[in-house]
């Protein structure tokens, strides 16, 4: 009995150790899911704001050569 007691209790110790490290893991990826949604949200605003400086149009350098 004793010998099974130590078994579910170290058992126990390997799931709650597992649990904490997911826990951290699903942590740190939220932080980064946040990071870079900002950073997508930026570059959003940022290209729209470009898009309105130049009136919608393509710039010179991304026009392909009236030969093509």
């Amino acid at each position: 009995m004793d010998k099974r007691m130590n078994q579910l209790e170290e058992t126990v110790a390997h799931l709650t150790r597992t649990v904490d490290e997911l826990s951290e893991v699903a942590a740190r990826q939220d932080r980064e899911i946040t990071r870079l949604t900002a950073r997508v949200e930026s570059l959003m605003r940022a290209e729209a704001e470009r898009i309105a400086d130049t009136g919608g149009t393509i710039p010179l350098a991304d026009q392909r050569p009236p030969h093509w």
